[in-house]
């Protein structure tokens, strides 16, 4: 699943990228590692011609219940193979596609009892187009909408396999040449296949940094020599 993600492109080259205004924007903060259950605010591509700004955990317009926050954390992601039974996602997705714009993305490759992690990122791109859904729902503690989004997942390809070797899933990536055709709504979601394993890269980081208070740093992009894995393949 995809609950550690990445967005360090400013407004102007993510407006660029995605040909939106990004003039409503205000200004960046990079966010080198956030956690979903953290439910942050992501810069979000629609059909409008600006680029919006929405919480990470989706809550379906017609959710009244007292825990949104419980009710968000269940919601980070959702499986493409069921969007179409699940009520939170069924009635989306025609009309309420987005794409998540990511820079890079967090999983953990389990080995025996070590968990190493690993950052996903762009070959040829500097941004992944993950494939998301968004609602607007009315908070009635504090009289305002609130707009969320989640973003869909799919099997694994062979490199996320061998990386998230547990649960075999990925972010549902759409290729950058598809994103419009996408958000559009014309075509089933399921009929688009995860980008390849050739345009992703992956490298090892430190797994003390994600595990630290603060690790929303450059650092904890870096690549790193994990040992652990190292001796694994050696013996």
């Amino acid at each position: 699943m995809c609950y550690s993600n990445s967005s360090t492109s400013s407004n102007e080259s993510l407006g660029q990228f995605y040909k939106r205004s990004a003039q409503l924007l205000p200004p960046e903060t990079p966010l080198y590692y956030a956690n979903g259950f953290s439910f942050p605010t992501w810069r979000i591509i629609t059909k409008s011609s600006n680029i919006e700004r929405m919480k990470w955990g989706l809550i379906p317009q017609w959710y009244h219940g007292n825990s949104p926050l419980d009710f968000a954390a269940k919601t980070l992601n959702a499986r493409v193979e069921t969007l179409h039974e699940k009520a939170s996602f069924k009635l989306l997705t025609s009309s309420h596609r987005c794409v998540v714009p990511s820079t890079g993305f967090f999983e953990f490759k389990h080995l025996n009892s070590a968990k190493i992690p690993y950052f996903i990122y762009p070959k040829h791109h500097p941004i992944f187009s993950m494939a998301g859904l968004y609602d607007e729902w009315f908070n009635p503690e504090t009289n305002e909408y609130l707009r969320c989004f989640t973003i869909i997942t799919a099997a694994a390809n062979p490199l996320m396999e061998e990386i998230h070797n547990i649960k075999k899933r990925m972010p549902l990536i759409i290729p950058n040449h598809e994103v419009e055709q996408f958000l559009s709504g014309s075509d089933d979601i399921r009929d688009f296949s995860p980008i390849p394993s050739e345009e992703m890269c992956a490298h090892t980081v430190a797994k003390g940094i994600i595990l630290s208070p603060q690790p929303n740093t450059p650092a904890v992009q870096e690549a790193i020599v994990n040992n652990i894995e190292v001796q694994t393949r050696l013996f």
